[in-house]
């Protein structure tokens, strides 16, 4: 499998300057049980470990079809770690299947898994807030509760698994959403694109954008895996290793 390591880098105006140059591994759609192969997630773990980020974030639909898909895939999944911790939300597939036992699998592995809820995250005597929303399809996301234990006035970076709830997103003190689910259209046609994306995803399809009025940064990863065919064509899987940086400048 071929690995692409997307570097992008987002100015954030609240971030504190403790986490200024901080470097997130965002990863998404795993689909595990639908042609997966260890020897895939075992080259994914390898990069994150070579990368040595801060954060450690997946963005949902760790399985396809069944939730036992996940189980041997466990130990790969642990040995993904970030300085600051790693964190988990759910896909619209989890949900699909048994969301209690991926939640539940996701936390063995060492994942917190943010289900309309959030976590801190503290460098230097500063805090940032991670936000995780349930799935927009299969779940009920309750942006006012996610953000129910942030301070005001925090930096606030939210995971969303599809990318269109950032026009709902951006109406929140949310500084940036990352997502998945789009698989980057899985295929791809040159001039004209992906052939086609799955509800929650027609309009924000991969890589960045910036979304409503105050222009909130959205980042939308292609993904590891497939669904419904076992192809992907001009649409590598990709490891996005973000750095968020502080200040205007």
């Amino acid at each position: 499998m071929q690995l692409d390591i997307v570097r992008p880098s987002f100015r954030c105006p609240r971030l504190p300057a403790a986490f200024d140059g901080i470097r997130i591994a965002h990863f998404s759609d795993l689909h595990l049980g639908f042609y997966s192969r260890k020897s895939v997630i075992a080259r994914l773990a390898e990069a994150i470990g070579r990368e040595t980020p801060d954060l450690v974030l997946f963005t949902g639909d760790a399985v396809d079809s069944e939730a036992d898909a996940l189980r041997e895939y466990l130990p790969l999944l642990a040995s993904m770690n970030g300085t600051l911790g790693k964190f988990a939300i759910l896909g619209n597939h989890d949900y699909m299947t048994r969301p209690d036992l991926v939640a539940d699998m996701l936390k063995v592995a060492g994942f917190q898994v943010l289900r309309n809820g959030s976590a801190l995250v503290e460098r230097r005597g500063e805090a940032i807030a991670i936000v995780g929303l349930d799935d927009g399809l299969k779940g009920f996301p309750d942006p006012a509760k996610g953000l129910g234990g942030v301070p005001d006035g925090l930096f606030t970076l939210l995971m969303m698994h599809e990318p269109d709830y950032a026009d709902t997103a951006a109406a929140y003190p949310f500084d940036m959403q990352i997502s998945g689910h789009s698989h980057g259209g899985q295929v791809r046609v040159p001039l004209i694109g992906a052939m086609l994306t799955p509800p929650g995803a027609r309009r924000y399809v991969m890589g960045a954008y910036a979304v409503g009025e105050r222009a909130m940064p959205l980042y939308v990863n292609r993904g590891i895996g497939e669904t419904h065919l076992p192809i992907r064509f001009l649409c590598t899987p990709e490891l996005t290793m973000m750095t968020l940086r502080s200040g205007n400048a």
